[in-house]
């Protein structure tokens, strides 16, 4: 494990050498590098591979700061995380990986330093990202309750469960879950220019339809993974074999 340094935060990463430019793998709401990549397999494919990687733990997760106030979490400031990492890495460039929320970070982080980010490769998202945000902090409050089995949405339960077997600060994900931030919009992606690979299981309900957010960015491709939800898909062979694919050119 190292460190950096971001916005006055200590970060926790990790880092593998190999040949060609890093990719960075940004991990999901709840989850951390270690649980979303290294456990599930990604980081002995990158190895096998010899390709440079990176993952961090996002703020607010496994061995990263832990802040409890919401505005430390802004979009532009995670985001910047990963650009502060490749800085520290002394990398001019690399290609990302992101899952869910870390899907909505590599989107932003590319559409701010496009120059910095040749391709990107987004999990766990699809035609939801659109959709306007739940009224009120469902998800902070789920993260708050003092007992999981009082959350009734079951989606929100399966992220609260996963936050406690990670052993994670359930304030700071509050916090993060109040950020201010407002939705991707299709103006938005429609302006990147970069390769970009989407990547949904078919059961997803969470992420919805891969192919709706490939449409909105220019030369985008979607994968959907037969038979898996939002919390299988990241673990599925066929989703690593998409993304080396992708990253390698065979996939176009």
């Amino acid at each position: 494990m190292g460190t950096f340094t971001s916005d006055g935060l200590v970060l926790a990463y990790d880092h593998l050498p190999g040949e060609g430019r890093p990719v960075v793998l940004v991990h999901g709401f709840t989850s951390n590098r270690s649980e979303n990549w290294r456990r599930l397999g990604w980081y002995g494919a990158f190895e096998r591979k010899r390709m440079r990687m990176a993952a961090l733990d996002c703020r607010g997760h496994g061995e990263s700061a832990k802040p409890h106030d919401p505005t430390a979490y802004t979009r532009a400031a995670m985001a910047g995380d990963i650009v502060a990492l490749l800085d520290h890495l002394g990398a001019e460039r690399a290609d990302l990986i992101g899952y869910s929320m870390g899907a909505r970070l590599v989107l932003a982080a590319a559409l701010a330093h496009p120059r910095r980010f040749p391709m990107a490769i987004v999990g766990g998202v699809g035609a939801t990202l659109f959709e306007p945000p739940v009224a009120g902090d469902p998800l902070a409050e789920a993260m708050e309750a003092s007992d999981p089995e009082s959350i009734s949405d079951p989606m929100l339960q399966s992220f609260r469960r996963f936050a406690d077997e990670q052993g994670e600060d359930r304030l700071a994900l509050a916090a993060l879950a109040r950020a201010p931030r407002a939705p991707l919009t299709r103006e938005e992606l429609a302006t990147l220019t970069i390769p970009v690979l989407v990547v949904a299981g078919s059961r997803d309900e969470l992420a919805g339809d891969p192919q709706v957010l490939a449409d909105a960015i220019p030369g985008a491709r979607a994968v959907m993974l037969p038979g898996c939800d939002h919390f299988s898909a990241i673990a599925h062979a066929l989703f690593k074999a998409a993304a080396f694919d992708f990253l390698d050119g065979t996939l176009e």
